[in-house]
C-alpha cells in the first residue's frame, strides 16, 4: 500500500520527491468516515462492497 500511494504521488510530484515522500497509514474508527453527506460505519461499508443493502 505504502509504494502504491508513493508511486501514485509521484507520478504527479516527479521522481525527484520520492527521497522526501511519507505516506502514513492511520486506521479510521468505524462511523468517521463519510460519504454522501453521512457518515458510514464498517458494518455498513461492508454491506457495500458484498453488494446488501446497509
Amino acid at each position: 500500500m505504502v509504494e502504491r500511494v508513493t508511486d501514485a504521488a509521484l507520478s504527479v510530484e516527479g521522481e525527484s520527491f520520492r527521497p522526501v515522500a511519507w505516506v502514513i497509514i492511520e486506521e479510521v474508527p468505524s462511523g468517521s468516515w463519510g460519504m454522501a453527506g453521512a457518515t458510514l460505519t464498517t458494518q455498513q461499508a461492508r454491506a457495500m462492497r458484498d453488494g446488501k443493502a446497509a
